[in-house]
């Protein structure tokens, strides 16, 4: 038998805009194949369980070409259809008090794991799952940030440059991925209110046109819009999510 349901693969799901997206698409209906490096938590309350959850290191490549495979199967066992591929994992470590790595501070280390997990991860998974894509004629959405246009006050360097180049690919997607018929845009939060924003974050707020941090729920409807079909001709796209912060 095969599960009619709709089919979304989400990465970074455990908290924040992950977890908020995660209910947005479950409340519509859609099936919610999770992705995380912690293991499934016994006390959620979240419908789908841990059969539809994959614990993976992104940083590793050997791991998400694992996790890639697991997914196959998952696909597989239901239609092998996959209609959306959320990529919202992302890491932005802080020096030691929550202080910002600038260009000067970031190892080496430090420069490889940011992009292995921010960048490469994504486009590796989105190969890895192009034919389930091209089945469902399915969506890409990849989370970049406001941080990858400009210098931020807390986003370190290695961040930043990870997430202007997931927008660059994001544009270098849409081209190829879109005769296959998948379509591939990029959301670009701003100031979220969530568990991982730094110390200070509320100095910004100011500046930000509509006077207040944005809510995980609000980027949660933003990502369900571009993996429908009411945004059927949307293909390259980066849709900003910050309250108009960058105007």
């Amino acid at each position: 038998m095969t599960d009619s349901r709709k089919t979304l693969i989400l990465t970074g799901a455990s908290r924040g805009i992950g977890h908020a997206t995660a209910k947005r698409f479950s409340t519509a209906g859609w099936r919610v194949i999770t992705c995380s490096r912690h293991a499934f938590p016994e006390d959620c309350p979240w419908d789908a369980g841990p059969e539809d959850h994959i614990v993976v290191d992104l940083a590793t490549s050997d791991d998400t070409h694992r996790a890639i495979a697991i997914m196959r199967e998952k696909l597989k066992a239901h239609g092998g259809k996959l209609d959306a591929l959320v990529n919202n994992a992302a890491v932005s470590p802080k020096l030691a008090g929550g202080a910002r790595m600038n260009s000067l501070d970031s190892s080496e280390d430090n420069w490889k794991t940011v992009f292995q997990i921010n960048f490469f991860a994504p486009i590796m998974l989105a190969r890895g799952l192009l034919e389930e894509l091209k089945a469902a004629r399915g969506a890409v959405v990849n989370v970049t940030s406001i941080a990858g246009s400009r210098v931020h006050p807390f986003a370190g360097a290695a961040y930043s440059t990870s997430k202007a180049a997931l927008a660059s690919l994001t544009r270098e997607m849409a081209h190829d991925f879109g005769p296959h018929g998948v379509r591939v845009n990029a959301i670009s939060p701003g100031e979220i209110e969530t568990s991982i924003l730094s110390p200070g974050t509320e100095k910004i707020i100011p500046q930000i046109p509509l006077h207040r941090l944005g809510q995980p729920e609000e980027v949660a409807k933003a990502i369900y819009f571009l993996c429908t079909d009411a945004s059927s001709y949307v293909n390259g796209a980066e849709l900003h999510i910050n309250g108009g912060q960058h105007v």
